[in-house]
């Protein structure tokens, strides 16, 4: 088999000379792509004011168009999507079912509802389309606009669609993108890029993305590209440290909005133990939140806190819960969860090790890498409860739900409760010590475009705001009016 060639793909430009060799992360692909240092120059827009055919468009154009690729991004018909798809089987952390169906519901992003949802929610139709207006108390009347700008984008690789939620971002703020493709994913940005340039390769919106893929942490090429001349906003997904690695070309005129790597918790109350039906209800929910994308995401649970009690009924009813979640896990559709694909042999070691200390822990399952349900006997997280991965999480027995505060931190991103009426106890709280999105339990996956992200606005991030001032001395008191003392 030839190595596959992943293009460059510069604003409407398929590219695929200069190529070179390189490694999909995990070792199982070697693909050409062309070597990015020889188009450097080509790569940033250049003078901003390029940006100006973007504003010919109207929000309805944008969602047209929208509309318009999902129609061509339908997994069936786009052989360039069903050629990303098969490749990623190879590079992606997730088996091929998952991939499979995360391709094939890509076009579902693109609905014309949902886009104007979105942009109503973060940003504002109104200021994205013109100059809001306000009279302020001292006279002033004020004008706010919300523009695009040349942007940057390193996107993660677990999850496929966060490269179309990228694209659709992009457009929906008139901006221009440079999308750095990741190794665990370098081809599907690259299909939806040649998607639009089929459809329409003359449509600003297709002339204003590009994507490219380099090695991260090449200096010399990352020097001469992340500067303000080329860039006004640097858009990362990332670990601790291509994240530390970024903010050393962050300078006055360059913005870094930072989507770093989170974990992710569950809280289960007591009335979970009320019946048979909530235990299992509460079962297929916390499965589902665990084993989404096999764990791979930073919204999935990892350490639950589940009111059980701590006395000897209390762990009874731990472990039986505990083995209704496994089982449950076992049954979720394999387009959500599967068999990891690579058991992590460390955490293997960890979890194998547990079953030796049956009066801390009871393990359920994990002896053929298809995950397991580690059950803490007392309430106290494992020690390795940050390497929790592969569909393996941790049931910590608390008596009171004020014991989970202190597990919470800066570094907690989902917290998904069961059952809803503990909500309210929670909400106000559980922020303070650090949580950022707060779900109702199975739905951790769910990601909402019209929701902020990791404790911020991305989208209000990733727009410039402009205000224009109005005033005169009959209207707003003048500062050279002012009197002498």
């Amino acid at each position: 088999m030839t190595n596959p060639i992943a293009p460059l793909v510069i604003r409407g430009e398929v590219i695929t000379d200069h190529l070179i060799e390189v490694g999909g992360r995990g070792g199982d692909l070697t693909f050409l792509t062309p070597d990015a240092h020889r188009y450097i120059d080509r790569l940033p827009l250049g003078n901003p004011a390029k940006l100006a055919d973007l504003y010919s468009l109207s929000f309805e154009d944008i969602l047209d168009y929208c509309v318009a690729l999902g129609e061509r991004l339908d997994f069936a018909s786009n052989r360039y999507l069903q050629e990303a798809c098969e490749l990623s089987y190879l590079t992606a952390p997730t088996t091929p079912s998952i991939v499979r169906g995360s391709y094939m519901g890509l076009r579902n992003l693109l609905t014309r509802e949902s886009i104007h949802e979105m942009a109503e929610a973060t940003v504002g139709v109104n200021y994205l389309e013109g100059w809001v207006k306000q009279r302020l108390l001292d006279g002033t009347e004020l004008e706010v606009r919300c523009f695009g700008a040349r942007t940057l984008h390193i996107v993660a690789g677990n999850a496929v669609a966060l490269s179309l939620w990228t694209i659709i971002r992009n457009m929906v703020l008139r901006s221009d993108a440079i999308i750095k493709a990741p190794s665990n994913d370098p081809f599907t940005a690259l299909a939806i890029a040649r998607t639009m340039i089929d459809m329409e390769p003359d449509h600003p919106l297709t002339l204003h993305l590009t994507v490219a893929y380099w090695k991260g942490g090449d200096e010399d090429f990352e020097q001469r590209l992340y500067q303000p001349q080329n860039l006004e906003k640097i858009v990362a997904w990332g670990g601790f440290a291509s994240m530390k690695h970024v903010t050393r070309y962050i300078q006055p005129g360059l913005e870094l909005i930072s989507l770093d790597p989170k974990r992710s918790a569950s809280i289960i109350g007591q009335d979970t133990f009320a019946s048979e039906a909530s235990m299992r209800e509460a079962a297929v929910r916390l499965a589902s939140d665990i084993g989404a994308i096999n764990q791979k995401g930073c919204v999935c649970a990892r350490t639950v806190y589940v009111q059980s009690g701590t006395d000897e009924a209390g762990l009874e009813r731990l472990n039986t819960f505990g083995s209704y979640v496994y089982d449950a896990m076992l049954k979720l559709p394999n387009t959500l969860s599967t068999h990891p694909k690579r058991y992590d042999q460390g955490l293997k070691a960890h979890v194998d090790a547990l079953r030796l200390d049956d009066e801390w822990y009871r393990v359920i399952g994990g002896k053929d890498g298809e995950g397991a349900i580690i059950c803490s006997q007392i309430p106290e997280p494992v020690s390795f409860s940050t390497l929790l991965d592969d569909r393996t999480a941790n049931l910590v027995p608390v008596d009171e739900l004020d014991e989970v505060m202190g597990a919470v931190d800066a570094y907690t991103q989902t917290v998904g409760i069961y059952p809803e009426s503990i909500k309210d106890q929670l909400k106000d709280v559980l922020p303070l010590y650090g949580a950022q999105r707060i779900v109702s339990l199975g739905y951790a996956a769910a990601m909402k475009f019209a929701a902020p992200q990791d404790s911020i606005e991305p989208m209000r991030r990733m727009g410039k705001w402009i205000s224009n001032q109005i005033a005169a001395p009959e209207t707003t008191p003048a500062p050279w009016l002012r009197p002498s003392i």
